[in-house]
């Protein structure tokens, strides 16, 4: 009886997941492959170089691009019998990629108890809501770094995704958190009277990292989340300091590369942003204290940067309104004070950098600005989120430009964004995989 008790559970939550989201306003079907649509603009940035197109069109068929070129040729060889979206003085761009979110649960509830709340199949529905949210934004894309879920919510959806179950962005993404016992990534912020059973993904010492990447990797991961220092979203972490040890980090570096698998780790502290990168993590994610030696030892080995600047602005300017406990905002301010001179050392090394928001998918499109506030162009601003965010991703073959046979994630904005960075607000069109999630509103 236990067992169709589960199973009824089960089919309730596929039944709910299954169906379409409000942004969703054309519907995958059997067909796509054979439909053909031109999507015309007055503009198209390409995104490699900075050059702004005049009255491009692209051609898709099915779920790819099949060619790029001036809108009159391409309408007139292929407009019989094909959907043409005019998007009239609009920019057009490849679909957008975050590099650095958490897809599960309520991001309005800040507090360090809102996991505990929460079961997994509900942060997995809230998950669903959140995607709806990126893709109105315009991101296409996302990598997923780390959840605290030991069910792997996140997991499932990047499945049920990529089974056409539901509708969303394309995920790659991390498992859980790997941490020290009482680090950033440490879930239980109770008394110690009333603590939580152990969890599988907290590693202090070299064998229990092995058996912690080994779990991620075994239901699927693409990533290896590690929590190289403290943190600001917790009550208990000191950002400053070194939590997991080089050795440690070398190892999850040694049995995720040797699986296939690529390796974040967030590092806000000077000591363990070095570590990390010495250890041969592929990126690291904020560096809001990194230094010269820091930046030169990036530089060399060609670790990526994922900076999340406007996470930690924003933060500050939320304070406690969320639930988040007042020793976190005190953390916030402190480790914002580093933010800026550590962006300017990232940008004289010229490290590799790819979009992250680290936030509410709300203000998904907020980074850009903070991303030129703190001394890009941009153009590079824009490039983070695509052709870098591809190349990060290993998907470079596949998105972050608007190239024939690449997937047809396309993206219109209002204005130009390379004269006006805000322009990267007001998304009007959104295209995945050659489906149609947002059009301009009707006048």
């Amino acid at each position: 009886m236990g067992r169709l008790r589960t199973a009824a559970v089960f089919c309730v939550l596929a039944l709910v997941l299954a169906v379409p989201s409000p942004a969703q306003t054309t519907p995958a079907t059997a067909n796509a492959a054979k439909q053909i649509t031109i999507i015309r603009a007055a503009q198209l940035l390409d995104v490699r170089d900075g050059r702004v197109l005049a009255n491009q069109a692209i051609l898709v068929e099915g779920d790819r691009i099949r060619q790029v070129g001036p809108a009159a040729g391409i309408v007139t060889e292929f407009g019989r019998g094909a959907t043409v979206v005019d998007l009239g003085n609009s920019t057009l761009l490849p679909g957008l990629i975050d590099c650095h979110n958490h897809i599960l649960g309520n991001p309005k509830d800040q507090s360090s108890t809102a996991d505990l709340r929460m079961s997994s199949p509900q942060q997995a529905l809230w998950g669903l809501h959140n995607l709806q949210i990126w893709l109105a934004h315009g991101f296409t894309s996302l990598r997923d770094a780390g959840e605290s879920d030991l069910a792997y919510g996140q997991l499932a959806l990047r499945n049920s995704i990529n089974q056409e179950l539901v509708q969303g962005p394309r995920i790659v993404s991390a498992g859980n958190f790997i941490s020290l016992t009482g680090g950033h990534g440490d879930a239980d912020p109770l008394a110690p009277d009333q603590a939580l059973p152990r969890r599988p993904n907290l590693a202090d010492n070299v064998g229990e990292i092995g058996d912690a990447v080994r779990r991620d990797i075994k239901y699927g991961a693409d990533w290896i989340k590690l929590m190289a220092t403290g943190g600001v979203m917790d009550p208990t972490s000191d950002f400053n300091v070194q939590e997991l040890s080089e050795e440690q980090m070398a190892k999850a570096v040694e049995i995720a590369h040797r699986a296939r698998k690529k390796v974040m780790a967030h590092a806000e502290g000077t000591d363990g942003i070095k570590a990390a990168v010495r250890a041969g993590v592929d990126s690291i994610e904020h560096g809001t204290m990194l230094d010269e030696e820091g930046a030169t030892l990036m530089q060399s080995k060609g670790t990526w940067l994922v900076p999340t600047l406007y996470t930690f602005q924003h933060g500050v300017e939320v304070g406690t309104s969320l639930g988040a406990d007042a020793v976190t905002l005190e953390k916030g301010k402190k480790v914002l004070g580093y933010q800026q001179a550590a962006f300017t050392l990232a940008l004289k090394h010229h490290l590799k950098i790819a979009y992250g928001v680290d936030d509410d998918p709300d203000y998904v499109s907020k980074e850009f600005g903070a991303l030129v506030r703190g001394g890009m162009q941009p153009l590079e601003a824009i490039q983070a989120a695509t052709v870098r965010g591809s190349e990060l991703l290993g998907l470079s073959d596949q998105i972050g430009t608007l190239d024939a046979g690449k997937y047809a994630d396309v993206v219109a904005v209002s204005g130009d964004p390379l004269a006006d960075i805000q322009a990267m607000d007001n998304v009007v069109f959104v295209m995945k995989g050659g489906v149609v999630f947002k059009m301009p509103a009707q006048k």
